[in-house]
C-alpha cells in the first residue's frame, strides 16, 4: 500500500497478507491468558480490548492518523473538507437561534486537522467563535491540542475529555464525529446448519488466536432471525454494532443540539428496518497496510464498514425513559453532502488564490468526491432536537 492508506477501500488493490500470521504483542499475551482462564471472548469484546484496553489499547497508546501513523482521513486529504464542516457548524448555530453559549464538540479529533480547518473558516461567521466553547473527546493522547486551537478560542474555553458523559448537558451543542462510528464494537454472527452462532476469539491447537463459533444463541431467536431474513444461507456472516457509546448524548434534553456523523459504510433505503445484511467487514490497518484482524492486537487499527440502516434505526428508536426523541436527517453520500455545501466553489476559489497548488487541490477534492470511491463509500447522517429545521446538506 502507499503511504496514504484510508481505512476504507479507495479502489486501490490491497497488498496481500498472510492471514495465519500472529504477533505476540503485549495485548495478545494478555488476551491469551484471559481466554485460557475464562474461555473465548466475543468479537465485540476483542475489538473493544484492541482499541481501548487501559494498558495496551491501540487508541490509548498512540496517535494513529497521518503519515507517521497508520492511515489518513478525509481532513488530511484536503483542507476544504474541514473548512466546509466548520461553516456547516456555524450555520447550524444560527439555526438553533445563535445562542450566546454553544458547545462545539468533536469525538475522536485525532491530530485536530478537521477542527483547525473548520475554526479558521468559521471565523467568517460573525459571533460564532465568540459564543463557542470547544470540547474534544478522545481516549487517544491529545497532547498539545488545546494550545493548537488557542488562536481561535480562548484556552479557558477549551476542554479535553476522555468520556462522552463528561460533556455538560445544559448548554446547546453541535457535535461532530468523523470516522467515529466505525470504531464502535462489532459483533459477528454466522449461519451454521440452520442456526445462528456467535463468532468469538479463542485459541487453536497451537495456542494462537483464532476465530471460533459459539452456539449460545437461543434456538427461538435463531429461527426468528432466519424467518425474517430468508436471504441468509449457511456460511453467511452478518454483523451488528453496539452504538451505546452515543447513548449519553441522547439524554440531552435541556438545550437544543445537533450532531453530524461521517463514516464509510453501506445504506439501502429500500431495506428499512430489515437491517441484516450478509457481510464480513472487520478489518485491520497497521503502518499503512492491511493485515488480518488477529495479527497484531493493540498495535493495529480495527474498524468495520458501518451499516447505516442500523445507525438510523438506533438513532430513531426510543431506548429508555431517559432518552428524548430526536429527528434524523439522511444518510446521504459524502459526495452529495459536500457537493451541497459548495465544495467545488470553495476549491475553485482556493485554486485561484494558490495557482501553484491548483493541481494538488483539484486532485484532493476529486478523491473526496470520487464515485465509485470515497464520494459514495462514505455516508453522512445528522441528528437534531425535534423542532429544529433539517440540517444543511442532508
Amino acid at each position: 500500500m502507499s503511504d496514504d492508506t484510508n481505512k476504507e477501500d479507495t479502489g486501490k488493490s490491497a497488498a496481500p497478507y498472510d492471514p495465519q500470521v500472529r504477533r505476540d504483542t503485549p495485548l495478545a499475551l494478555k488476551l491469551k491468558e484471559r481466554i485460557r482462564n475464562s474461555g473465548p471472548i466475543t468479537v465485540a469484546e476483542y475489538m473493544s480490548a484492541c482499541l481501548t484496553d487501559a494498558e495496551h489499547g491501540y487508541y490509548v497508546k498512540r496517535q494513529a492518523i497521518g503519515a507517521k501513523g497508520d492511515f489518513v482521513t478525509a481532513p488530511e486529504i484536503s483542507q476544504v473538507f474541514g473548512e466546509l464542516i466548520g461553516l456547516w457548524s456555524a450555520v447550524v448555530w444560527r439555526q438553533i437561534g445563535s445562542p450566546a453559549r454553544v458547545q462545539l464538540v468533536e469525538l475522536g479529533p485525532g491530530r485536530g486537522t478537521m477542527m483547525r480547518d473548520g475554526l479558521r473558516a468559521a471565523r467568517l461567521v460573525p459571533g460564532f467563535l465568540d459564543a463557542a466553547s470547544l470540547i474534544l473527546v478522545d481516549v487517544a493522547p491529545m497532547d498539545g491540542l488545546a494550545d493548537a486551537f488557542a488562536a481561535f478560542i480562548p484556552r479557558d474555553r477549551i476542554k479535553l475529555y476522555k468520556r462522552i458523559r463528561d460533556i455538560p448537558a445544559d448548554v446547546p451543542m453541535i457535535l461532530l464525529a468523523n470516522e467515529f462510528l466505525d470504531t464502535c464494537p462489532l459483533q459477528q454472527y454466522v449461519v451454521e446448519n440452520e442456526h445462528i452462532a456467535i463468532r468469538a476469539v479463542g485459541l487453536d491447537a497451537n495456542e494462537s488466536l483464532a476465530f471460533v463459533l459459539q452456539q449460545n444463541c437461543k434456538a427461538s431467536e435463531s429461527r426468528q432471525t432466519l424467518a425474517e431474513n430468508p436471504q441468509l444461507r449457511d456460511g453467511d456472516c452478518y454483523e451488528a454494532q453496539d452504538f451505546s457509546a452515543l447513548h449519553q448524548v441522547r439524554t440531552y434534553r435541556h438545550a437544543p443540539w445537533a450532531g453530524l456523523f461521517l463514516d464509510y459504510g453501506h445504506y439501502d433505503p429500500l431495506r428499512g428496518n430489515n437491517t441484516v445484511i450478509a457481510a464480513e467487514t472487520l478489518q485491520a490497518v497497521r503502518s499503512h497496510a492491511y493485515e488480518h484482524p488477529l495479527t497484531s492486537p493493540g498495535e493495529a487499527d480495527l474498524t468495520c464498514q458501518v451499516n447505516f440502516n442500523n445507525v438510523k434505526r438506533w438513532l430513531e428508536q426510543d431506548l429508555s425513559e431517559d432518552v428524548s426523541p430526536v429527528a434524523v436527517d439522511g444518510p446521504v453520500t459524502q459526495a452529495e453532502f459536500l457537493g451541497s455545501l459548495g465544495i467545488m466553489e470553495r476549491a475553485s476559489r482556493l485554486m485561484s488564490a494558490n495557482p501553484h497548488l491548483a493541481n494538488e487541490i483539484e486532485m484532493a477534492v476529486a478523491r473526496l468526491m470520487a464515485v465509485p470511491g470515497m464520494g459514495d463509500r462514505f455516508k453522512v447522517i445528522g441528528i437534531r432536537t425535534p423542532g429544529l429545521p433539517p440540517l444543511p446538506g442532508l
